[in-house]
């Protein structure tokens, strides 16, 4: 028997999704725009013509106008026909212009080359059930990763999230030995060192590229004497005797989350502390109808879990694998004490302790 459709439900159905392939295609402009810097260029300048703007970027007039005409359909740019000016607000400059920013998000489009890059790799895995591994991506996913997620470290780490850890900034403040594991590009290990000079941070990742980006940083910020890099994974990272021991939003990422708890847990000193920091994502489904939901289930469909199932662990938590999940492997691993310490829209923050 032939079904008979609710052609306003297809109709709903079908506006949302051309919503979606426009936004997609958008995408694309905003990283250009971000890449080359035409955001930086309109910050701040008031009204421009695409001559003035393309002046200003040394770019093509004919490109950047039609670049502009996409981010006015966008509403990302505001338009003034009689005088056939463009503007860019400053509540927007904050967003894609300006890297200080908390709000800054332009690293969130320069990951959508090397993740777009990788479909026919995803796709394989997909029918197979093997993964995508960190290595397999090119430069640009490691920096718009890094980018994408230094605002808020910058905003919240130092002003919010440790202290909302007890006893733990007294320790910073004292001096004590820190090991930022997954450091990534450094990020997290550097505003801590920059931030509590008495003590001596050394900053753990298995991807070779990403230390070595670290060092250039520490020595570029002044910070090499108390920031140290080295190649490690998080299951062996080396032991130190550590008041405190970080996993910037990586636990999810690894293949054996557990090995990583039972190292930290090892190498902890006596008062000892975890911070842990994991996407505010819920376990259940229904819980992620949300926009910053569907980045972080999205992000996980096509890097985080490739990316974890490609170790080969006896996990693939994904990033929205939720609070339960974590504390139990975290208690079977020896960290039996667990504590949100903070929330935000983007992160929960846990204090895991012996």
């Amino acid at each position: 028997m032939e079904k008979t459709l609710d052609q306003d439900r297809v109709k709903e159905f079908l506006e949302r999704v051309m919503v979606d392939s426009g936004a997609a295609l958008a995408g694309l402009c905003t990283s250009i725009g971000a890449r080359l810097g035409l955001y930086e260029a309109m910050a701040g300048a008031g009204p421009l013509t695409s001559g003035q703007l393309a002046a200003r970027t040394g770019l093509d007039e004919r490109y950047v106008r039609e670049w502009l005409a996409s981010q006015v359909a966008g509403q990302y740019v505001h338009y003034e026909p009689g005088t056939d000016t463009y503007v860019f607000p400053d509540e927007h400059a904050a967003v894609l212009a300006d890297p200080d920013s908390p709000a800054y998000s332009a690293g969130a489009f320069a990951m959508l080359q090397p993740l777009y890059a990788t479909e026919d790799a995803l796709v394989d895995a997909y029918r197979t059930g093997g993964g995508v591994g960190w290595e397999e991506h090119g430069p640009a996913l490691y920096e718009g990763v890094a980018r994408f997620f230094l605002p808020g470290y910058a905003a919240f780490l130092v002003q919010e999230w440790l202290p909302a850890m007890d006893g733990v900034v007294e320790g910073l403040e004292r001096g004590m030995s820190v090991a930022d594991v997954g450091c990534g590009f450094g990020h997290s290990t550097l505003l801590m060192a920059r931030a509590y000079p008495d003590s001596r941070f050394h900053g753990f990742d298995f991807h070779g590229p990403s230390v070595e980006s670290a060092r250039r940083a520490a020595q570029e910020q002044g910070l090499a004497d108390r920031a140290t890099f080295e190649v490690a994974g998080a299951g062996d990272f080396p032991g130190g005797d550590y008041g405190l021991i970080t996993f910037f939003d990586c636990l999810h990422d690894l293949g054996d989350p557990g090995a990583a708890f039972r190292r930290a847990a090892r190498t902890l000193a006596a008062d000892g502390a975890c911070l842990v920091v994991e996407p505010n994502a819920a376990a259940a489904p229904q819980d992620n109808i949300n926009p910053l939901g569907r980045a972080f289930t999205a992000t996980s469909a096509t890097l985080c879990l490739p990316g974890a199932l490609a170790q080969k662990g006896p996990y693939a938590l994904g990033n929205h694998a939720g609070e339960d999940a974590l504390r139990r492997i975290a208690y079977e691993a020896g960290l039996r004490t667990w504590k949100l310490a903070a929330e935000g829209p983007a992160n929960r923050v846990y204090d895991v302790r012996r």
